[in-house]
């Protein structure tokens, strides 16, 4: 694996990444009705798509705090 030097600021900037509260909100509603069964397909497919990016943020965000000798917030 080939490692790029980054600046620090780059790194924790990268650390701090979150969906927007309203990105943040969707998905709470959407998991909200899943839990309560009401959800339609195309809900169930936008959920999916929001919880597999919630995921891959998450490990990036991780990694970047790894880098930087932090532990996830």
């Amino acid at each position: 694996m080939t490692t790029i030097p980054a600046p620090p600021e780059w790194v924790e900037s990268v650390g701090r990444l979150r969906f927007p509260d309203r990105t943040e909100r969707r998905m709470q509603v959407l998991m909200d009705r899943n839990n309560d069964g009401q959800l339609t397909d195309n809900e169930r497919d936008e959920l999916e798509s929001l919880v597999e990016m919630s995921e891959s943020l998450s490990l990036v965000r991780a990694e970047a705090l790894r880098l930087l000798g932090r532990r996830l917030a």
